[in-house]
């Protein structure tokens, strides 16, 4: 598989113009973007706008949703590829090479976008108003990109690109809550889940579950799903799994002669001290605590 170390090479391998940064890249797509018919990596974050006809955009080896108007966001290493892609108008693509961050706000503040790792349905899709502003600052960046540059350049274009992320943001958040209903049903999968996991006695089989595992049960990403259920419940993926698992564990000490190490043996739990601050966690006394209560 091919891996891009630089702009230049990946320019010139698609038959892009050379960039006017080593660093920074700007593609202007006019009904076609192609970046050849095969799987690729990069040392680049890529931010993408694209209304696809036809074709498909793989991402993590995943088909990646682009009904309507979407944006995409790839972050380094991570294995792209493009399939005959047709665009219903123009677009645009803009890459940076991870070292472009180096010495800025957004080389940490970048990681906290976790849109970068949605890779199932998950596209942005953008109103006509989001639209036009997103067109905007790619339009603010080329400005500066095409203009000689100085010393502020740099500064200038990680700054529109900052508020692009930004608005990019907001939008996620909106359309969480303009699909409150499939978030709620979201929700009902995710214990369904998790009931069906403990019924399996696949806790003692395979141990506590992963929000990977959950993730791919549902074929979200788990970055997704967890930014699903933390917009509906305010918890987290790992937040709920230990919150069913101490329920279980409450019920269990109740309604069994199981001790403390059975009971966390019993919901997957091969750490005894970690299940016991755990549930201390969640609780606010120890399961000890808790078992001598029952008996008083």
């Amino acid at each position: 598989m091919k891996h891009y170390k630089s702009l230049s090479e990946m320019s010139r391998d698609n038959g892009f113009a050379p960039p006017e940064n080593p660093l920074l890249s700007l593609v202007r797509c006019n009904n076609n973007c192609a970046l050849g018919n095969r799987a690729f990596t990069t040392d680049f974050y890529m931010i993408g706008f694209k209304k696809i006809k036809s074709g498909e955009f793989l991402y993590g080896r995943t088909r990646y949703d682009h009904d309507a108007g979407s944006m995409s966001f790839v972050k380094p290493r991570q294995v792209i590829e493009f399939k005959n892609l047709e665009l219903e108008e123009d677009g645009f693509l803009i890459f940076f090479h991870e070292d472009f961050l180096n010495g800025h706000p957004l080389f940490d503040g970048i990681k906290k976008y976790s849109f970068f790792d949605y890779d199932v349905n998950e596209a942005l899709h953008l109103s006509a108003a989001e639209e036009k502003t997103i067109w905007e600052l790619y339009d603010k960046i080329k400005t500066e990109y095409y203009n000689n540059q100085d010393e502020y350049s740099r500064e200038i274009e990680l700054g529109h690109i900052d508020s692009i992320l930004k608005y990019a943001q907001r939008f996620y958040k909106r359309q969480f809550i303009n699909r409150h209903e499939a978030i709620g049903n979201t929700v009902s999968r995710f214990n369904h889940v998790l009931l069906a996991y403990s019924e399996k006695n696949l806790l003692q089989e395979k141990g506590l579950p992963s929000v990977k595992y959950m993730a791919g049960e549902l074929n979200l990403s788990p970055h997704y799903l967890s930014d699903l259920l933390k917009q509906e419940t305010g918890k987290t993926a790992i937040e709920l799994i230990h919150i069913y698992l101490v329920s279980e564990a409450k019920n269990l000490l109740k309604g069994s002669d199981n001790n403390i190490a059975e009971t966390a043996y019993a919901l997957g739990f091969d750490n005894l001290p970690y299940f016991s601050r755990l549930f201390k966690k969640q609780v606010g006394i120890s399961p000890n605590q808790f078992k001598k209560r029952l008996m008083n």
